[in-house]
Order: C-alpha cells, then sequence, then structure tokens
C-alpha cells in the first residue's frame, strides 16, 4: 500500500485537532478530527479557500440550527429540515463542497441541548472550525506540493510512454489488444495531467509576487503547451493503432517515411522536455529543416498514392488522411512549443528559472 502526502497530511490534521481540542477540554472532540479529514485540500490554495468556504458554510449551519432548535425542537424532523435549508443556501451561494461539514455542524449542535444551549452550540461550532484550521496549518506546513517539479516529471513520464508505443507500433511490434490497453492507461495518465497543471496554475496565480507574475505566466502559458503537445503524440498514437490495417496495405516507401517523420518528431520532443531544464544546450534549433523535408516527402508520397493508383487503393489511401493530418498537427505544436520555450530561455533567464528538482 502506497501512503501519499495527502494521507499523512490526513493523519497528522486529525491527530492535530484531537489533540487541541483536547488540550483546551472541548466536549465532542471527535467533531474536530472529523471536520480537519473534510478540510484536507491537494493544494495551498485550495485550502486557504476551503477555509473561507467552510467558515461561511459552518456559521450558517450553526445559525440555523440554533435558530430552529429555540423556535421548534430537536426532532430529527426538524433537524432534517434545518439540513434541507442550510444545503439550499449554500447550493444557492455556490459552496458546494462545504455541504457534508456544515451538515455535520448542524447534527453536533441540535442532537443534544442543555440549558446553556447557545452556548454548547457555539462550542460545537467553534470546535467544528479548529479541525478545518488544524487541516489549513498540516497543508500549509507538512509536505508542501511541489507541483512545478511533479507536473514536469510527469509530463516527461507520460511522453515517454507515449513515444515508446508510437515507435512500437510503426515498427509493426504491438499487439492490437495490448496496445488498446495502454492508451486506455495513457487517457487516464493525461486526465491526471490536466487536474495536476490546473493546481499549479492555482498555485502560481494565486501566491506569486507581482514582480515575478509575468515570467510566471510566460511559464504556465509553457506548460499548457507541453501538455497540449503531449496530448497530439496521444492522438496521434491512438490513430495509428486505429488506422495500422490500412497502414500496412500502402507501399514500403510511404510506411518507411511515416516511420521516419514520426521517430524525427518523437526525437524533438525529448530534446525539447530536456532543453526545459537545462541538460540540453538552449537556443540550438531541434525542429531542422531535416525535419520539413520528411514532412514533404510523406506527403508527396501520400498524395501520389491518393491521385495515381486505382480505386481501391485510392479509398484505402483516404482512409489515412486523419493520420497524415494528426502527424502535421504534431509537427505543428512542436514547432510553437521550440518558439515559447525559445523566448522563455531569453527573457526570463534568472528571474524565472525551472524549479524542478530530481526525482
Amino acid at each position: 500500500m502506497k501512503i501519499g502526502g495527502r494521507i499523512l497530511k490526513t493523519g497528522i490534521a486529525v491527530a492535530l485537532s484531537l489533540y487541541i481540542a483536547h488540550l483546551l477540554e472541548l466536549p465532542s472532540a471527535s467533531f474536530a478530527g472529523i471536520a480537519a479529514a473534510f478540510a484536507i485540500q491537494p493544494s495551498i490554495y485550495r485550502s486557504y479557500q476551503s477555509v473561507i468556504d467552510q467558515f461561511q458554510a459552518n456559521i450558517i449551519g450553526a445559525f440555523f440550527a440554533i435558530l430552529f432548535t429555540l423556535l421548534f425542537s430537536n426532532s430529527p424532523v426538524i433537524i432534517g429540515v434545518t439540513v434541507m435549508v442550510v444545503i439550499g443556501i449554500t447550493l444557492k451561494l455556490k459552496l458546494e463542497s462545504t455541504i457534508p461539514l456544515a451538515v455535520v455542524t448542524i447534527i453536533a449542535i441540535m442532537e443534544s441541548p442543555t440549558e446553556q444551549f447557545i452556548e454548547f452550540g457555539l462550542i460545537r461550532f467553534g470546535t467544528v472550525i479548529l479541525g478545518v484550521l488544524s487541516a489549513f496549518v498540516v497543508n500549509l506546513l507538512f509536505f508542501p506540493p511541489k507541483y512545478e517539479t511533479k507536473l514536469y516529471y510527469q509530463v516527461v513520464d507520460t511522453t515517454e510512454e507515449i513515444i515508446k508505443w508510437i515507435r512500437i507500433n510503426t515498427r509493426n511490434a504491438s499487439g492490437h489488444i495490448e496496445l488498446k490497453e495502454e492508451i486506455d492507461k495513457l487517457k487516464d495518465r493525461l486526465t491526471k495531467l490536466d487536474q495536476l497543471f490546473s493546481f499549479y496554475k492555482e498555485e502560481s496565480s494565486r501566491f506569486e509576487k507581482k514582480k515575478k507574475k509575468y515570467a510566471k505566466t510566460r511559464k504556465l502559458v509553457l506548460f499548457r503547451q507541453m501538455l497540449v503537445t503531449t496530448n497530439q503524440a496521444f492522438e496521434t498514437l491512438k490513430r495509428l493503432h486505429r488506422l495500422e490495417n490500412d497502414i500496412h496495405h500502402m507501399s514500403k516507401d510511404f510506411q518507411d517515411l511515416l516511420k521516419t517523420e514520426l521517430d524525427t518528431l518523437s526525437s524533438a520532443h525529448e530534446q525539447l522536455l530536456l532543453q526545459f531544464i537545462g541538460k540540453v544546450k538552449s537556443h540550438i534549433p531541434v525542429m531542422e529543416e531535416k525535419v520539413a523535408y520528411h514532412q514533404s516527402d510523406l506527403l508527396q508520397d501520400y498524395i501520389h498514392q491518393y491521385t495515381s493508383q486505382d480505386e481501391e487503393q485510392i479509398q484505402e489511401a483516404t482512409q489515412l488522411f486523419p493520420l497524415v493530418s494528426m502527424v502535421l498537427e504534431y509537427r505543428s505544436h512542436l514547432g510553437h512549443l521550440e518558439k515559447l520555450l525559445d523566448s522563455f530561455q531569453t527573457y526570463h533567464t534568472e528571474s524565472n528559472e525551472v524549479e524542478v528538482e530530481g526525482k
């Protein structure tokens, strides 16, 4: 079983909240632990936003819990009505993520009122907020997420896996079912990459100093293009897999040209990712003329087979048009990535070094 940073932070936050609650001799300290478990977030910004949202939602929950108990009673029916009212209000305020903890607050306050009911309710409200604040402190101080490093290496690992399967496929060495399974796994990894990028974007845009904000924005654009290019490589792999039988019916020259073009693009992609962290010299053209040369040959051979063969062969060639288009688009995204990287490394040499650590 793998224990990640978020699991550790949840455990620490629960322990801390319970310890403080017992230290302050608060009744029902378990509610602090429950609140801490709910409040742990995957990023510092989201944790900060969670504190604000949870505070608002729990004030609403505590207010209606006290009000409805004083006006009516604490019967199960009234508790249920209170929960419905508070859920409706939180949805209206677009605080959906706070609903579970707001419901916990309502139940904590209404389940056993005493003679000092208002004081008792406020103490339980404070206990819940203690758990939320404990989660925020833990998220801030323990295992702070290094999204730049994590994002870069996940992009590299995913890209390398895609390129590996492109090379295997163009050499007719991949099994159809096996590659289909790998494509499904890669799709999930790309989805997680997009989510990780959204966390990195939030952290960068909210907590970066103003004087570095412009440079940081350009880095965000660069990371976004890295993701776009990796996604394009993935779409090319999917198309290769889907059309592998049609490719086999094309001429040997066309198959060799396709393999050469994709090998060249894949190598350029790998080199650009290494250039990003300074492991390859910058300002050296990666998308060289030979790439355009291979592309020109690929296009010419494709057009030749499309126009000079019999009707059946023309039909087969037509099926490959989406693949040729994918390859051309892959090359275009690589060219754009190279321009962005060159610009980034030209104008932000000191104020915006890439913060990527070793694995």
